[in-house]
């Protein structure tokens, strides 16, 4: 069965450090743009951060500078550095794979997804 483990959330104090690890099981994620997401109570599913299958990485606004992407097409992972963490980061982060070429953290454009991390920034 094919699918996607989230891993690494956690309670976090603000100006705190996490890091998120997104890991294929039953397929490669070499050949798929993977993305991260996350999802506050209340609020619609926003994109984070996707990384290209070449490696290139996007981000949107109000994570640049803190967040860094990656992915190890070894161990079939991709990762989400967190840094200087802020309470308004705390949401469930999930990661899914888009066979989408440019840049997109439109949610429409991915399609398997999985169950999701908790983090919670919070002094």
């Amino acid at each position: 069965q094919v699918q996607l483990v989230e891993s690494g959330g956690g309670l976090v104090q603000p100006g705190g450090s996490l890091r998120l690890s997104c890991v294929g099981s039953g397929r490669t994620l070499h050949n798929m743009r993977i993305g991260w997401f996350r999802q506050a109570p209340g609020k619609g599913r926003e994109g984070v951060s996707s990384i290209a299958i070449s490696g290139i990485p996007y981000y949107t606004d109000s994570v640049k500078g803190r967040f860094t992407i990656s992915r190890d097409n070894t161990k079939s992972t991709v990762y989400l550095q967190m840094n200087s963490l802020k309470p308004e980061d705390t949401a469930v982060y999930y990661c899914a794979t888009s066979s989408v070429l440019v840049p997109t953290l439109n949610p429409s454009h991915y399609d398997l997804w999985g169950q999701g991390t908790q983090v919670t920034v919070s002094s």
